[in-house]
């Protein structure tokens, strides 16, 4: 059976961390201090604990995320001097069954449970909502328009780890889940989701009874949840390859092609023990062994003068070397993108969007309005307008070449995503590591054992 103790983690996790200091009124039951306390008619302060829970536990995907699908594609090296496993297997030098990571792949379990905790935090906040007799209807809906559009964006990374193997949407009760789904349906459950969860926030008037972290500011009403909602809809869209259903989103979100290109939510970061530093951060030249090194051909292969060469890599007098790799490794660079220990990861920007609406453009056949955003984001890299030709083919080119630079080593593993999507993964290049590519991570050891114990029964 499913692990018991992992049932309870979830339970608990979004009711012992907190960004603020919210408290929860005298434990009732304390033998079930927990889900009773907010599923019989809960105040909103312990809502706001609730909250709180569900934005906080809603990063813990970030991590092992951009560093294992950022390796998967060659955006970066993760190297692990006390551990040569990161490496040897996220390159696929070992452990590959038939071209593909065996079900115990080493290092990447958070990208499964982490979001699948966060889910579950989702669904006790949505419970607690229906349970409670303080809330307005407005009310009522801007919580759980909130917690269904998170639960959508980590069902999300879920789903483009596993790919092809599907997964469980249906996990409300993880003593009983459902069955698992393709991608494609899971993809059409994400958007599903997000659809019902941006007509809640339509309904909920026009301030939120709940506080978000500083990572929210710029979206801190039903509204402005609303635009993020639409702009993760968008990404959704494209993944589906429903063109115009993209160009039909991006009007609802923060897409602005004359914008800010970092506009977009953040995942905020602090100073324990309240809280966890950024994860990226290192400082510049120090001697280093264990993080994420920009891959060598991220740098080598830029248009000479690219100005996001200039602002996301420092180029070190000595090279970070990685000797416990099957092939020894080493590079010269380092991620200079964040300026101290709490700076916040933007997970969704507008630069990702206004690159959404040149692929969707080009792909519905309005080639001056995809030349366009490419030119904007060409124009703020400083290396000139696009003078290539405007077929979709070229076009196509021009746009995944613009987010290889423009979305480098994000969380969603743009790199890895974007070539898959197109069949392009043997565009990836594995010479300097001696390794492969797969296309997707194998399904769990847990849930193989989950299902045949169900058919064993």
């Amino acid at each position: 059976m499913k692990n018991k103790l992992f049932a309870l983690y979830i339970v608990f996790a979004g009711l012992s961390t907190s960004f603020t200091s919210c408290e929860l009124e005298e434990i009732g039951d304390p033998n079930n201090p927990s889900v009773s306390l907010v599923t019989q008619n809960p105040s909103k302060g312990q809502l706001q604990t609730l909250v709180t829970g569900l934005e906080y536990t809603s990063r813990a995907y970030l991590q092992t995320a951009a560093n294992a699908q950022g390796t998967f594609g060659r955006e970066v090296w993760y190297f692990n001097s006390n551990d040569g496993r990161n490496i040897q297997y996220w390159t696929g030098q070992r452990g590959l069954v038939n071209g593909l990571p065996d079900a115990n792949f080493y290092g990447v379990g958070s990208l499964y449970t982490s979001p699948y905790t966060s889910i579950k935090q989702g669904n006790l906040l949505i419970d607690a909502v229906k349970s409670s007799n303080l809330l307005t209807e407005n009310e009522k809906t801007a919580y759980t328009g909130f917690a269904k559009t998170i639960q959508a964006y980590q069902y999300l990374v879920v789903a483009n780890a596993q790919y092809k193997n599907g997964i469980r949407v249906d996990v409300y009760d993880e003593f009983n889940p459902g069955p698992v789904v393709s991608y494609e349906d899971a993809l059409q459950h994400i958007r599903n989701l997000l659809d019902e969860s941006y007509d809640e926030l339509q309904k909920s008037g026009a301030t939120l009874p709940f506080k978000l972290s500083a990572g929210y500011a710029s979206f801190h009403t039903p509204q402005g949840l609303g635009k993020v909602n639409r702009a993760l809809a968008s990404r959704v869209a494209i993944y589906q390859k429903d063109w115009q259903g993209a160009l039909n989103l991006l009007p609802l979100s923060f897409f602005d092609l004359d914008g800010n290109l970092n506009a977009g939510p953040a995942h905020v970061y602090g100073t324990p023990p309240s809280e966890s530093y950024n994860p990226f951060y290192y400082i510049l030249g120090a001697n280093l062994a264990t993080l994420p090194v920009p891959h060598p051909l991220f740098v080598e292969e830029a248009i000479p003068g690219d100005k996001r060469i200039k602002d996301k890599i420092y180029e070190r007098e000595n090279p970070i070397i990685n000797t416990v790799s099957d092939v020894p490794l080493s590079s010269k660079y380092q991620d200079k993108r964040w300026t101290s220990d709490t700076s916040p990861v933007v997970y969704l920007r507008n630069e990702e969007l206004i690159l959404i609406y040149a692929e969707a453009s080009a792909q519905t056949g309005k080639t001056a309005e995809a030349v366009r955003a490419v030119n904007r984001i060409r124009e703020a890299a400083e290396i000139g307008e696009y003078t290539g030709e405007t077929s979709l083919e070229a076009l196509t080119d021009e746009i995944l070449l613009q987010r290889r630079y423009s979305l480098w080593f994000e969380p969603a593993g743009h790199r890895w995503v974007d070539l898959r999507r197109y069949d392009r993964l043997n565009e990836i290049s594995t010479a300097l590591d001696g390794g492969a590519v797969f296309p997707q991570l194998d399904k769990p050891l847990a849930e193989i054992n989950w299902d045949e114990y169900i058919n064993n029964k």
